[in-house]
């Protein structure tokens, strides 16, 4: 692979001008779990590749968190084949800063990783996808510290990769490596609170405290206050409001653990299957429900698999929602805690799924699917210990992570075969792990036996029902279609389901898609909709909105009205 700079057309977002390009996501990462301790370690690091064993010439600066490929990366090319990345910076501990323990986070790194401080190995970590953390407080100095991360990104398929592949074009995109989520400090008392667990019901929720002081108080905003000794304790707060897209309410608490004191929130919804009238429904806190959302791949021109604010990700919800759109789905990427409390914050259901790994054939899961051989047996696919022990490893990793946020309602296992083994199984696994959500177990084609839903991919044709098997019917992916907006691509390439050339044909397409094809069937057992999909990415010329999110290609009066049309069909 080459080490040149990417050539690409140049595409920005507006987001840019409001960027802190010495210090940029200088924001609390972690809004699960907020304390009042908090030191940003982005910014400009010091940076080299090497070939590994190679000592590094840190002849560059990177601005962390955004990865090398990026625009916004200050770095802008691929790292070549067999070169390891090497990140390098100074920072020192403000008085007063350390109340005990000093904790060193990073938000994601692509993909294997060691870290090191004062040249003290503090460990590693594998996969790209989700936050790790580290006690440095035994390795601290007074005075200047120097932290050093050493991160190896082959492309190894064993990891999740989600949609990255080297040779970028169509459906797949520009890889990224590295540090890719912010890197921060904070300090805790001795005896500290490390991770919350929120479960809610209708009218409770039951919050899980792992590590702090026996003794715990939670005190609601409105005032009431919860005290108990233990690890656990549901709380049913005096006035009930259900979270929803329409009425998107949350709790917000602060916790007391001995010294430690965090702030946090939680929501009270319920998400289930109910037969209303023959028909098997997904329900919202107990009434049937139309999710009606968008396939959302969450990358970005300049700054690939991040936006050069968190206003980026506001922007995205906040204009699906204008449209009438209550439902995003996380295509194969997880994102910053920052993006699904806005969710939360805002009312946007997340429909989220893991990331996938192992191999992936155009012909057996995609073009063979696509001409209707769905059923294909896939037994003897994807049978490497190694890559399924990762795939589980990353599932439980990802269904933990995620379990606090309420918008997140939904979980995808495997999509269309990628990586798919066992899918009975790991739907079993994960259902068992949380079983407070619903699970698509195989997104699209390939179905198993077990699955909480009926998953359909439609594209090049009509959507129809066809035959029913008992479960709720999701269309899971659809439409796609294309519209290019000159000014405001990527490239010279196109790459959607059925173009349309004026601005007028393709919102009069997606008009006919809706209240022509879809409508009728809401009725009949349509119980979610995912339309492909939120913004253009690279070739994909299939977005609602241009990759530098600059144009909305449709009105969103007129889409908002139909999308509400919608809704009224499933009451």
């Amino acid at each position: 692979m080459k080490k040149e700079k990417i050539i690409y057309p140049t595409l920005k977002t507006e987001y840019i001008k409001d960027m802190d390009s010495n210090m940029p996501w200088n924001e609390y990462p972690r809004p699960s779990m907020v304390r009042d301790s908090f030191i940003c370690l982005n910014g400009k690091w010091d940076y080299a590749t090497a070939k590994e064993g190679d000592a590094p010439e840190y002849k560059d600066k990177i601005l962390v968190p955004f990865p090398p490929e990026s625009l916004l990366s200050g770095i802008e090319r691929l790292v070549s084949e067999g070169h390891m990345m090497h990140y390098k910076r100074s920072f020192t501990i403000p008085e007063g800063f350390n109340k005990g323990r000093v904790i060193l986070h990073f938000g994601a790194v692509d993909t294997i990783c060691q870290v090191f401080l004062n040249g003290k190995e503090l460990g590693g970590h594998e996969g790209g996808y989700l936050p790790f953390s580290f006690d440095i407080t035994e390795s601290l100095t007074e005075g200047e510290n120097q932290l050093y991360v050493i991160v190896k990104d082959e492309l190894d398929l064993n990891y999740p990769y989600g949609k990255q592949t080297k040779n970028r074009g169509g459906m797949w995109y520009t890889p990224v490596s590295g540090i890719w989520q912010s890197v921060w400090l904070e300090s805790v008392p001795e005896s500290y609170v490390v991770k919350l667990k929120a479960t809610p019901t209708m009218n409770s929720v039951n919050i899980k405290v792992l590590g702090g002081e026996e003794h715990k108080k939670i005190t609601l905003e409105s005032g009431e206050v919860f005290e108990f000794d233990g690890n656990e304790a549901t709380i049913t707060p005096k006035e009930i409001h259900h979270w929803s897209p329409e009425s998107p309410y949350l709790y917000y608490f602060t916790l007391e653990c001995g010294e430690d004191k965090v702030e946090s929130y939680f929501a009270l919804r319920e998400i289930g299957v109910k037969e209303i009238c023959g028909i098997p429904r997904l329900t919202l806190n107990g009434m049937p429900y139309l999710f009606n959302g968008l396939l959302d791949q969450g990358y970005y021109p300049d700054g690939i698999f991040l936006p050069a604010t968190s206003k980026g990700y506001e922007d995205d919800i906040l204009r699906m929602k204008s449209c009438g759109f209550n439902m995003l789905r996380k295509h194969i990427k997880v994102e910053p805690e920052i993006f699904y409390h806005l969710c939360d914050k805002h009312g946007m259901v997340v429909f989220q799924d893991m990331v996938n790994n192992s191999d992936y054939s155009w012909i057996i899961d995609t073009a063979l699917p696509t001409i209707g051989f769905k059923r294909l047996p896939i037994l003897f696919r994807h049978n490497c210990k190694k890559s399924r022990e990762i795939f589980e490893e990353h599932m439980y990793g990802t269904l933990d992570h995620l379990h606090f946020f309420p918008s997140v309602l939904y979980y995808t296992v495997f999509n269309e075969g990628w990586g798919q083994f066992s899918a009975d199984e790991m739907y079993a696994k994960a259902k068992a792990f949380d079983p407070t959500r619903i699970y698509d177990a195989t997104s699209g084609w390939f179905w198993r036996r077990h699955s909480d839903v009926d998953s359909r991919h439609v594209y090049f044709k009509e959507v129809k029902i066809g035959k029913k098997d008992g479960r709720p019917i999701v269309i899971s992916e659809f439409g796609g279609y294309s519209h290019r907006v000159k000014g405001h691509l990527f490239g010279e390439n196109e790459y959607g389901y059925g173009g349309f050339e004026t601005v007028e044909e393709y919102e009069n397409a997606l008009v006919r898609l809706y209240g022509e094809e879809i409508k009728p069937l809401i009725s009949k057992g349509i119980c979610a909709l995912v339309y492909t999909q939120v913004s253009d990415v690279e070739d994909e010329t299939n977005g609602l909105l241009t990759y530098d999110r600059q144009i909305l290609k449709a009105n969103p009066e007129r889409i908002k009205a139909l999308m509400d049309s919608l809704a009224e069909e499933i009451k």
